[in-house]
């Protein structure tokens, strides 16, 4: 059966982040994803989370009020971007987390591509037993940010050629970037290893935009897609009250695999 987690930072804001994974449990989510957790210690996170698996948390972004998103595409930055990923590797390990996805950061060019590969390479080898996501962002939500192609990525991931980093499938900047997701999951569906989804055209609740959710779904059901599916959309109403599409999509998931 698919696994669904909620995305912490975008879902249940209606109460204080440390009292999101209660509430997403009661909703009926497998598991939770924390995009910057770094606010709380790893205790206080083990407390809230309460045994609900921690399916993914990002390398610390730097300073986002002043333009920061990320290092490791950052020539200059190295230092700082290897400090950042060893202090996510070990918070990730700590809460069990299965992915953590590196961030690329504000860049562009062949010298930021090839600082990206190198900080990426370190990084799989520092940690060779943690699952690594790179995600493309379009560059609306994003200004600058160096990874903004989901063919670029699967360029850089095909070169690393290493089995633990894979790619971030997230349909609202697929669809943002390329036009049609459903095309984009095509292409790539091989490379990814974590799923998020939202609706469109407004980034709520999960459906419409021509992307069929459902088929997605379903042929994950029957491949071999081990990962998680995260809810990351802005809700249009409390979160509680839109999860009717969280419902119907598990209830398909247990008569499949019944």
């Amino acid at each position: 059966m698919l696994k669904f987690c909620a995305n912490l930072t975008m879902l249940f804001t209606e109460v204080g982040s440390l009292d999101r994974p209660g509430l997403a449990a009661q909703a009926g989510f497998d598991g939770a994803e924390v995009l910057f957790p770094y606010d709380f210690s790893a205790a206080d996170w083990e407390a809230a989370l309460n045994g609900l698996p921690l399916a993914l948390i990002n390398t610390p972004p730097g300073n986002w009020g002043e333009g920061d998103r990320g290092f490791a595409a950052v020539t200059g930055q190295e230092q700082r971007f290897r400090d950042g990923f060893l202090r996510a590797a070990e918070l990730a390990t700590r809460l069990k987390a299965g992915r953590v996805h590196v961030m690329a950061g504000v860049a562009k060019g062949p010298e930021a591509e090839q600082t990206y590969v190198e900080n990426l390479a370190w990084a799989a080898d520092q940690a060779p037993d943690l699952a690594l996501t790179i995600e493309p962002i379009n560059p609306d939500d994003m200004p600058g940010y160096f990874l903004n192609d989901f063919d670029q990525a699967a360029r850089i991931i095909d070169d690393l050629a290493r089995p633990s980093i894979g790619m971030q499938f997230d349909l609202w900047h697929a669809a943002r970037i390329h036009g049609d997701a459903g095309q984009v999951w095509a292409r790539h569906k091989a490379r990814i290893n974590h799923i998020q989804i939202a609706g469109f055209p407004a980034r709520n609740e999960p459906g419409g935009g021509g992307f069929d959710l459902t088929g997605l779904c379903s042929e994950l059901e029957s491949g071999s897609y081990a990962g998680w599916v995260s809810a990351e959309y802005r809700p249009a109403r409390a979160t509680v009250h839109g999860l009717g599409w969280l419902g119907a999509l598990k209830a398909r998931s247990r008569l499949i695999g019944s």
